[in-house]
């Protein structure tokens, strides 16, 4: 089981900044011609990484094949869709081409977009029956409940073993969201927690104690790093 790798910095900017090396850094093998994947998150602080990962020389975008972790059941031009976010900050910039960007598809049924985006996951990752996709990166946020992707405490997709995108219903926010479960989360070679804000702080510093940890806390990849980039703010408990 991977261990925490935690890094606190000084200012979000300087955040954002480390983590958009941290991903170049992981899609550089695309620059040799090899497919690199890599799975975004929404949220406010990503926007500004974006933009500083579309400024990065080293990535050959061509081969690198971009997901999303989840989205909201919103048509993909809805100012609340993950995928139009990345679209503006990240997508348009880089010139990569369609075929490489997979989006999930908010607009439809749930649970039929829950499992298109698993099957269009079996076919990108070549996967055999019972697989589980191996992303290069995947980039998540948390919330102060210390949820992640759209795992919510207290939500069914908890439990979820068997299957890789579910249609997750939260009562707390009286939607359904779409969401890549724990085992291809956990499956991944690099995890990057991007973490700001005082509001974060306590959720953050329970992620830290083990399972009795917030569903965030429950992202530990089996054979690969997981790192958290904190801001000072969010990472106040931990260092107390």
């Amino acid at each position: 089981m991977t261990d925490h790798k935690i890094t606190v910095y000084e200012s979000v900017p300087k955040l954002q900044a480390a983590c958009a090396d941290m991903i170049a850094d992981a899609l550089k093998p695309s620059a040799q011609g090899e497919m690199v994947t890599l799975a975004l998150s929404g949220g406010s602080t990503p926007r500004k990484m974006h933009e500083m990962l579309a400024r990065k020389e080293r990535i050959n975008w061509s081969n690198v094949h971009v997901f999303w972790g989840d989205e909201r059941t919103v048509p993909p031009d809805d100012a609340e869709s993950n995928y139009r976010m990345a679209r503006e900050t990240l997508l348009d910039s880089v010139g990569l081409p369609d075929e490489n960007i997979h989006r999930l598809k908010g607009e439809l049924d749930p649970v039929e977009a829950a499992t298109e985006y698993e099957d269009k996951l079996r076919s990108v990752f070549r996967l055999l029956p019972g697989d589980v996709p191996r992303f290069d990166v995947i980039v998540l946020g948390m919330g102060a409940d210390g949820h992640t992707a759209s795992l919510f405490p207290g939500t069914d997709a908890l439990s979820e073993t068997d299957r890789l995108v579910v249609a997750n219903h939260v009562p707390q926010l009286d939607t359904v969201r779409l969401t890549f479960t724990f085992p291809v989360l956990n499956a991944a070679r690099l995890v990057l927690f991007l973490v700001a804000g005082e509001d974060k702080a306590d959720a953050a510093q329970q992620c830290m104690l083990g399972e009795s940890a917030p569903p965030a806390g429950r992202v530990r990849p089996t054979d690969g790093d997981l790192h958290w980039l904190l801001d000072a703010k969010a990472a106040a408990g931990i260092k107390r």
